[in-house]
């Protein structure tokens, strides 16, 4: 009788046979998904700010405090205004990541690639006149005709603004001097009798309005017709400024300003890191969200498109707050998390249906071998009981031996051995039928003994 091959745990053959494919198929959905993980976010962020004594400087120092505390540099190019700050970003030879930008100096341009993280504040536009250079106080830029202006340095959003508004009135190309100067330097310059009027674009955060406000003898103008200019360039909104709500104890300024004001937001490319983008709507609510002389607590930053589209992650912000699991995790933690949750498509797309069905195909290819031993076995049954008298006893029991000998050779597991044992049974059975259905070779006729 052929020697029964000893039993296994398990078919390392047919443990490879199943598994092998199902590693290469996971391997291959892995190397797949890994090609769409986003890289780690940059820890160095490039902004485009202003000129000295501008609330933009002022808000990038708070930016780069807040932005520390995640092992984030921001690295700051200082520049003359919202103007350059633009041109910086739509420059690609700029290594510019963002930028503060003045609404209402223009709009987005075919392949811009610019986006806007919403409305961050107000920025007013403060007209500061000299006392002694009007016979009463003025509320109408008209009455503005034959002084010396100070219109904001070449590339800011002032001058942009300040140009906008003399020549809707008539004064841009005659009836005044236009003077190109801005910043901390405008005090002297009043202070000296240089100029009369200033055009100043910024909240009362900025060095040079907040100088101005204290300067002797220098008042801030209010606009009769402020709601009309938010008519004729809707990027600018009317704001008043309250009786003392710049100082109330010596009551600045003395009496209620309608002033207009375009939105203030913060430009960045389209492929900034949404990491960053995310990051930079967090130091944003930090910076902007507390109350202040033209807004109250929670007013900003507001989901508005200032002059380009807003950003599909800020949006997502504006909706949804933090993402969660920054909520839970530092930063970095959350971010390398995040990265690799499109891993997790093929683990659940792939690993854990194959996992499933691999012991399944591992006992499917266990008993289609013994079952193919099975189909031998009949129809060897089936020949022997239809015409036993074509094989001699021996050549009968030789094809018997040869199954026999083949299924004992079968690297079966211990889990299958109860079918193996049936079959072996089953084969005894078949060898039964031949010893009883047919004869041995000497005793078949014309077979004669030597």
């Amino acid at each position: 009788m052929p020697k029964l091959k000893p039993l296994r745990e398990i078919s390392l053959r047919d443990l490879l046979v199943v598994v092998l494919p199902l590693v290469l198929l996971i391997a291959g959905g892995f190397y797949l998904a890994s090609r769409y993980i986003q890289p780690a976010p940059p820890s160095r962020l490039v902004i485009s700010t202003g000129g000295g004594g501008g609330a933009y400087q002022r808000f990038a120092a708070a930016y780069r405090d807040v932005l520390a505390r995640y092992d984030v540099e921001l690295v700051e190019h200082p520049s003359n205004g919202a103007l350059e700050n633009l041109q910086r970003l739509r420059d690609g030879a700029q290594e510019v990541d963002a930028g503060f930008y003045q609404g209402g100096l223009d709009g987005p341009q075919e392949q811009d690639g610019l986006t806007s993280l919403g409305g961050l504040y107000y920025e007013p536009l403060w007209i500061f006149y000299r006392e002694t250079a009007f016979r009463s106080e003025p509320d109408r830029i008209t009455q503005l005709a034959g002084k010396r202006i100070a219109i904001g340095g070449a590339g800011s959003g002032t001058q942009v603004l300040a140009r906008q508004m003399l020549r809707a009135n008539g004064l841009e190309e005659k009836g005044a001097t236009l003077i190109e100067a801005g910043g901390l330097g405008l005090a002297e310059q009043f202070a000296a009798g240089k100029i009369d009027v200033a055009f100043v674009v910024g909240p009362t955060q900025s060095a040079t309005v907040w100088t101005l406000l204290y300067t002797p003898g220098v008042k801030p103008m209010g606009l009769a017709h402020a709601e009309a200019y938010t008519r004729q360039f809707p990027s600018l909104s009317r704001i008043v400024l309250p009786e003392g709500g710049v100082d109330v104890g010596r009551n600045i300024p003395s009496h209620d300003l309608a002033l207009v004001a375009p939105m203030a937001t913060l430009l960045v490319r389209e492929d900034t890191h949404p990491a960053l983008v995310d990051l930079l709507m967090q130091t944003a609510i930090e910076v902007h969200g507390g109350p202040g002389v033209f807004q109250k607590p929670g007013d900003f930053p507001k989901a508005q498109a200032v002059d380009f589209p807003l950003s599909s992650e800020a949006a997502r912000y504006y909706k949804s707050g933090k993402p969660l699991l920054q909520r839970y995790l530092p930063f970095w933690a959350a971010t390398l998390i995040d990265r690799m949750v499109v891993m997790l498509i093929p683990f659940f797309a792939l690993v854990i249906p194959l996992v499933k069905i691999a012991p399944g195909l591992y006992a499917w290819r266990v008993r289609s071998r013994i079952y193919q031993r099975y189909g031998e076995l009949k129809f060897l049954e089936a020949e022997v009981e239809a015409t036993p008298e074509r094989h001699s006893r021996e050549e009968w029991l030789a094809r018997l031996d040869a199954i026999e000998e083949y299924a004992n050779g079968l690297p079966t597991p211990i889990s299958f051995s109860d079918m193996l044992y049936t079959l072996r049974g089953h084969i005894d059975l078949v060898r039964a039928i031949i010893l009883k259905r047919t004869v041995a070779a000497a005793e078949r006729p014309g077979v004669v003994e030597s």
